[in-house]
């Protein structure tokens, strides 16, 4: 079906073109649409479904919420998590906007007061989890209700060809049917065009536009670096960086804990969060994450999507994830406000090996496996990259990109050697042995090794013995990583991960290909963060006078009182752009105040007199 043609902003009403304005000002207190916003916002006020992909902390959430309270009636949101839920539900209400959600977390009474409130035409935007509002009884509750707009958050969950499905979301794939009047927009950060066929095919039932604004976060700085002694490479990270926010994914409960024990143990204030605990539990170290500055979580892929917290200053990956998609939803989490952020991954050759059993053990049938095989082939090309990986990552997604000078390897470019003589020694050594070994005995017969394997499968005696014995032991481990993710070697999972000769190897052999690698990743001092030369994206606080740092500092301890009294995240009350905007600004009256980024109507009654006390009293 063909993209419908977008409506001609000119032809829509003047009470629709002024009330989208003047809801981005009154209620969210900003003057502009970002890039992409406003195009996704008149498409769905003329009535038009909307697939959009866009980038972490551009701004879907407001391509929503402003038709929402722009056209008549309620709108509903499906929301994967709680705690996305009462973040957003909060945030809504502060801002003087009629917003309720419903969800498990909360009593049976709390959840009857909420749907009196919608079914009396109070609530203008309502929250609820798929598998709640999917059921006859909801939909037939909700058919009786001026229902404006849906709004599906993190629709990539509704896809079996992501990495991240959840059956439940599957179920929304009749709401098109059920209202084919009412406009869906669906909104994800994360879709391949697999995905992206995918939740078109699902969702919607007539016509409707995708819009991908983009998957670059140029503000997040990439860095892999090969797994060796994670602990202390963790430890070194961690401790460049004190009284940061961060997220430290693992790959196991057990792992989780024993991060946060060690970092804790090193004077670092650290909590885990996986699914093994009990709810109360979680949701009260999730809550601690988002109130305290300066946690740091350990934690599994559990912790994700319902953490919007705008200041994580670094996402660290102490094991390989499971796809390329994956890691770019776990990095997203860092950096949703602008300033500043790392991605540093550890990478070693067992991460890949466990990955590829994790696939082989799914109870799922060969294309799946296929698929998912595929797509952790992907992540290690990615990991191995040699140029920019912000090029590598976009790629991925059909996205072109300049070198970015803002990833490990443009910052200190990494040293490329003809790898074609190492090459030709482990495909003698894969030969001679069989084709029946994995990496770790390749490797040792290569470097003249006398293990028990060795010396009982009598590979000492091979011509190939101890030919390899020149280069260290890590630096062949890297070398076999980096011919796997360059396509010359294969590691066969169901054949106990024995390393087999690809076409692409066999065309090496010829002299038709030619294979480059790293020298001695492990030996190198790369650096992570902003280094010179790198063009990374400068805090807008960086750039205050030492005055301005001082109040500053003073308004976000207000911040913080007013967030406790009420029990939400500090960046409910404001973000820390708009509290810059403030120190630099410095109001002095209410509509002064009201002219701050980020400052609504309802928040400068509410909030207007606490802050401009603290600006007064800083200028005394």
């Amino acid at each position: 079906m063909a993209a419908p043609a977008l409506p001609d902003p000119s032809s829509n009403t003047g009470d629709v073109v002024a009330g989208k304005h003047a809801v981005l000002r009154d209620v969210f207190g900003y003057e502009a649409f970002r890039a992409g916003q406003e195009e996704i916002i008149d498409t769905l006020l003329a009535g038009v479904s909307v697939l959009a992909i866009m980038p972490t902390g551009s701004g879907k959430s407001l391509c929503f919420q402003v038709p929402a309270l722009t056209m008549e009636g309620l709108t509903v949101v499906v929301s994967p998590l709680v705690a996305l839920m009462q973040d957003q539900v909060s945030a809504l209400q502060l801002a003087g906007v009629a917003a309720d959600a419903i969800h498990s977390s909360q009593d049976r009474q709390a959840n009857i007061a909420a749907w009196r409130r919608v079914a009396s035409g109070q609530t203008r935007i309502l929250y609820m989890a798929p598998e709640r509002l999917m059921t006859d009884r909801m939909l037939d509750a909700i058919a009786q209700l001026p229902v404006c707009l849906f709004a599906v958050d993190e629709a990539h969950c509704m896809s079996q060809w992501g990495p991240s499905f959840r059956p439940e979301y599957a179920a929304l794939g009749a709401l098109g049917q059920r209202f084919p009047e009412v406009p869906i927009a669906a909104m994800t950060a994360t879709a391949d065009q697999a995905t992206r066929r995918d939740i078109e095919t699902q969702l919607f039932a007539g016509s409707h536009r995708t819009f991908v604004a983009g998957f670059d976060r140029p503000n997040i700085t990439l860095n892999v670096s090969p797994k060796g002694g994670w602990k202390n490479q963790l430890l070194d990270y961690v401790g460049q960086r004190p009284g940061q926010s961060g997220i430290v994914y693992c790959l196991s409960r057990k792992k989780t804990e024993e991060v946060a024990e060690l970092l804790a143990q090193n004077g670092v204030n650290a909590t885990a969060y996986h699914a093994g605990l009990e709810r109360d539990e979680r949701a009260a170290r999730q809550n601690r994450f988002v109130t305290e500055d300066g946690l740091v979580m350990a934690a599994t892929i559990a912790f994700g999507m319902g953490i919007d917290k705008p200041d994580v200053r670094y996402v660290f990956h102490t094991d390989l994830p499971g796809s390329v998609e994956a890691y770019y939803q776990e990095i997203g989490r860092a950096g949703r406000d602008g300033a500043p952020a790392d991605a540093h991954m550890l990478f070693g050759p067992g991460d890949i090996r466990l990955r590829r059993q994790f696939i082989e053990q799914e109870k799922t049938d060969d294309d799946h496996k296929r698929r998912e095989t595929a797509r952790l082939n992907a992540l290690i090309t990615f990991a191995e990259a040699q140029g920019c990986r912000r090029q590598s990552l976009l790629a991925y997604f059909h996205e072109e990109s300049p070198a970015c000078g803002n990833c490990d390897n443009c910052i200190s470019p990494v040293e490329l050697k003809d790898g074609s003589a190492e090459a030709e020694l482990i495909f003698d050594a894969i030969f001679e042995t069989g084709e029946r070994y994995g990496q770790a005995h390749i490797i040792d017969v290569l470097r003249g090794a006398e293990t028990e394997k060795v010396l009982k499968a009598r590979h000492n005696v091979l011509n190939c013995h101890g030919m390899g014995s020149r280069i260290a032991k890590a630096q062949w481990q890297s070398i076999v990583r980096q011919m796997v993710a360059a396509g010359f070697l294969e590691v066969d999972v169901a054949g106990y991960s024995s390393l087999l000769i690809t076409p692409k190897g066999n065309r090496l052999t010829r002299g038709e290909e030619v294979f480059r690698y790293r020298v001695d990743p492990l030996a190198q001092d790369r650096p992570s963060g902003l280094e010179a030369g790198s063009t990374r994206k400068v805090d807008a606080s960086a750039e205050l006078s030492q005055r301005d740092r001082d109040l500053l500092a003073a308004l976000k301890k207000k911040r913080l009182e007013l967030a406790k009294a009420r029990s939400v995240p500090a960046y409910v009350i404001f973000p820390d752009k708009t509290l810059i905007d403030m120190a630099i600004k410095r109001p002095s009256t209410e509509e002064e105040f009201g002219a701050v980024k980020g400052v609504g109507t309802s928040k400068l009654k509410r909030f207007g007199a606490a802050f401009l006390d603290v600006i007064c009293e800083d200028g005394r």
